[in-house]
């Protein structure tokens, strides 16, 4: 599989957005009910498989900034989410590549991730963190599927 130049600019460009997002809104980012606002860029991933990296990317350095930061949130967290991104991109694919499906995917998997994380490091209940982080994902991750669905109204920005 070729990876085109012009798709590496593009999860180059996602993975510094996502970071700068974390670090900007770094209040919200981090702790056991996290809001991250970078998340409403995750359905993008619908459209291209390769931002899916720029995903993982932009998780490692934005975590960077975490005051947990650790293998969990440098390793772990980062492979979550690049499968997630993998998993979100193949499920939408059957959906015409639909933002909402990639994003309710992620939104799935990375709470699932979270949690379990929290858990190791915390020893919080995977039930007591997971539905406000399932719920707080999905919220971003719509979010960003409209913003994604308005942007292409007006231009193809994937091609």
């Amino acid at each position: 599989m070729r990876i085109k130049t012009k798709d590496v600019a593009l999860a180059s460009i996602f993975a510094s957005l996502y970071a700068v997002l974390i670090y900007f809104f770094a209040p919200l980012s981090f702790y056991a009910l996290q809001f991250r606002v970078a998340g409403v860029l995750r359905p993008a991933i619908a459209k291209k498989w390769v931002l899916s990296i720029g995903y993982a990317v932009g998780v490692v350095v934005g975590n960077l900034f975490s005051p947990f930061s650790g293998p969990y949130e440098l390793v772990f967290m980062p492979l979550v989410s690049l499968a997630a991104g993998i998993i979100g991109f193949v499920v939408a694919q059957r959906f015409n590549k639909n933002y909402f499906i990639e994003g309710a995917i992620i939104a799935i998997i990375v709470p699932i991730g979270v949690s379990w994380m929290l858990n190791q490091l915390f020893n919080l209940s995977w039930m007591a963190t997971f539905p406000y982080l399932l719920i707080s994902e999905q919220l971003v991750c719509l979010m960003g599927a409209f913003v994604f669905k308005m942007i292409e109204l007006r231009f193809k920005w994937w091609e």
